[in-house]
């Protein structure tokens, strides 16, 4: 086909709809305005930990369809590691008490059943409440839903939902947690499984998708901003990355797949959410003990989700706008002294980075959730993408690559 697509942003939406469109045979350029591509899943290396890094510590999980279909298409899916079941390890800093959370397969939640599998303390009939959550409207917050209290809430669901929704739950919309439930707990351990990109974001997600992307003939420009666009009455007609204009046939189109605040100053009068939560990551280079679980979660403490990787411990914090302005070496060390006492490592703090993002994900609250547009626009020509649009999901791997897929279809459907 002549037509050209331009793929505006080269985060992990504006990728995916890139792979789906050169798979269909469409031309595609890739205007990225920062120097690196992945958005807040990409990988660099640092100098104070003398090693690559992620930005941020990003889980996927065996039912998330789209993300492994994306990583099938770019031939990365070998890349991820994780354990054979769906189990997760847990240690509350309050008691010192550990256990492991350990889903059965099958969709009938045997595991609820079972006092070694499930969450300790808790009986069968306190999961029951959950299945309210997975009844919730729109407009309803997390805290309108369930009781946000007990022991279930605070080992289970409150880790759970503060990962997922990047926001203390009680406050989150019960429609997006809601589709979290069904996504997880309630498809049963299949669809649950931890995986992780042990070789590193850049090098699972990000830099075959580049590689596939220009083997098929795309052209990927970085340091290339867009400034404006230019319209006609149902059309984009122009693309202004400032030094130079780019005029569209009329067979082309326009994905932009920006951050929302981007995408609202290029588009005037869209309705997009525009109130954000922070996240938080420490990373350590230190060698992790051999019996340090892959994934573990922290209760009671400033840390909440600690990554062990080859020479490497990772931390994440969600909903972290209250360490946005702790001073970096006194949060390190907080943070450090809490990983310590968990593996057992020596105190003394070993190289390390703090990486804070202020704007990490938009605050999941039913009142930023109705603000999220649709894919399709007043204009044929021009669809949005990001995971902040609406695609059913809170701001995660999964719900970007979906809303590059939506953006990706729109297109090929057009007459």
């Amino acid at each position: 086909m002549s037509a050209t697509v331009h793929i505006i942003g080269a985060g992990l939406a504006g990728l995916s709809a890139a792979v789906r469109l050169a798979g269909a045979g469409r031309r595609i350029v890739v205007h990225e305005a920062t120097a690196f591509a992945g958005g807040r899943c990409r990988s660099y290396y640092d100098a104070a930990v003398g090693m690559t890094i992620d930005n941020g510590n990003h889980l996927l999980l065996s039912g998330n369809r789209a993300a492994l279909d994306y990583l099938r298409r770019i031939g990365a899916e070998h890349r991820l590691a994780g354990p054979p079941a769906a189990d997760f390890s847990f240690i509350d800093l309050a008691s010192g008490e550990r256990w492991t959370l350990r889903i059965n397969d099958g969709r009938v939640p045997l595991w609820v059943f079972d006092p070694k599998r499930r969450v300790p303390g808790t009986r069968a009939t306190d999961y029951v409440p959950l299945t309210r959550l997975l009844l919730a409207s729109a407009g309803q917050a997390v805290g309108d839903v369930i009781a946000c209290k007990g022991r279930l809430y605070h080992r289970l669901v409150e880790p759970l939902l503060l990962a997922a929704l990047n926001i203390e739950p009680p406050q989150g919309s019960a429609r997006l947690a809601r589709a979290i439930i069904r996504e997880t707990l309630a498809a049963g351990g299949r669809a649950c499984r931890p995986l992780i990109a042990r070789e590193g974001l850049g090098a699972t997600l990000v830099e075959p998708a580049l590689e596939g992307l220009r083997e098929h003939g795309a052209i990927v420009r970085m340091e290339h901003q867009l400034r404006a666009m230019r319209f006609s009455a149902d059309t984009v007609e122009a693309l202004d990355f400032g030094d130079e204009s780019i005029p569209l046939a009329p067979e082309d189109a326009v994905v932009l797949a920006v951050p929302p605040y981007a995408a609202a100053s290029l588009l005037k009068g869209l309705v997009v959410p525009l109130e954000f939560r922070a996240i938080v990551n420490a990373h350590f280079r230190t060698e992790p003990p051999a019996d340090t679980p892959p994934i573990l979660g922290v209760l009671n403490g400033t840390i909440q989700w600690i990554f062990a990787f080859p020479g490497r411990l990772s931390v994440t914090i969600s909903a972290g706008d209250r360490l946005i302005d702790t001073p970096r070496e006194e949060l390190a060390k907080t943070i450090w002294g809490e990983v310590a006492g968990v593996t057992g490592l020596p105190s003394a703090l070993p190289p390390w980075q703090i990486v804070r993002e202020r704007r990490a994900t938009f605050a999941a609250t039913p009142a930023q959730e109705a603000k999220r547009p649709a894919a399709a626009t007043q204009w044929r020509n021009l669809v949005l993408a990001g995971d902040w649009t609406s695609t059913g999901l809170p701001a995660t791997i999964e719900g970007a690559i979906r809303s590059g897929n939506r953006a990706a279809e729109l297109i090929i459907k057009q007459p």
